[in-house]
């Protein structure tokens, strides 16, 4: 007969954590020991990937979490969370409704290009030139995948989004003091080159081909850029949220209530 007890605790297994009554044991570390101690990159690190990063790793990690907290209440997670408010939802509801829309349109670019400078990289590696590999490996993506390549392009920051150089130059500062190796920043570069000779206009990086450069350089799976991108962006779903809670305001839409959609069915009603 086999012990029910076991049965019940091998029911999850996890290598993340590990509790007895007044221990806690983070991937085999006390807890005790990482408070005051770890910053809050370097325990995302440490529970993501099993390890402590150096310094100078979670320092990379940290900045790109703190240029994707916020594009604006016209970004449909944002916008959700404070419409959510307004109709009553508490702070983890409204979080909860914009984090459900990051997915592949909107807020899933960052795996995306994660993906697609794999590709290159994998290319690189069989022989072709930088550049030659990013111009074929655009041309597969937009058979296989889209038109759309990730992490290039923008509505509204053209011809350059001031959060990308900022960006690929705290990756090749990084490459120099040998914290990553800059081939995914060059990577990055060579893709925005291409597609602005293509284009015959510049196509701005964007946040996401800004932040997966560094994903791919500190060694993140493309879902996990995903995941961290969440982490970062509902720093600005949460502070939206709660600005709208002091603002007050009940069951607000999209737009003011003056202004109507298109309707365009039958037998429309027409205006005096």
């Amino acid at each position: 007969m086999s012990d029910k007890r076991s049965d019940v605790s091998d029911w999850w297994t996890t290598s993340i954590i590990d509790m007895a009554p007044g221990q806690i044991r983070m991937r085999g570390r006390p807890i005790e020991e990482l408070i005051g101690t770890v910053t809050f990159p370097q325990m995302i690190w440490l529970m993501t990937r099993g390890e402590l990063p150096t310094a100078q790793q979670a320092d990379l990690l940290e900045c790109a979490l703190v240029a994707a907290v916020d594009h604006g209440p016209q970004a449909p997670s944002i916008a959700a969370a404070r419409m959510a408010v307004t109709c009553g939802v508490p702070l983890n509801g409204a979080m909860a409704s914009a984090v459900n829309m990051l997915d592949d349109v909107h807020g899933g670019a960052g795996e995306q290009a994660v993906e697609l400078y794999g590709w290159i990289d994998d290319a690189m590696r069989d022989g072709l030139e930088i550049d030659a590999a990013a111009a074929r490996m655009i041309d597969r993506w937009q058979v296989e995948r889209s038109k759309y390549l990730p992490g290039f392009g923008h509505r509204f920051h053209t011809p350059e989004d001031p959060r990308a150089p900022r960006l690929l130059a705290l990756v090749a500062q990084a490459a120099t003091d040998g914290t990553v190796s800059g081939r995914f920043g060059q990577i990055g570069l060579a893709l925005q080159d291409v597609l602005n000779k293509q284009a015959g206009k510049p196509v701005p990086m964007n946040i996401d081909g800004a932040t997966a450069v560094i994903y791919a350089e500190l060694g993140f799976s493309g879902p996990l850029a995903r995941g961290l991108f969440c982490l970062s962006r509902s720093v600005g779903i949460l502070a939206h949220a709660w600005e709208q809670m002091q603002q007050g305001g009940r069951n607000k839409g999209p737009t003011p209530p003056d202004y109507r959609w298109t309707y365009d069915g039958p037998n429309p009603i027409s205006e005096v």
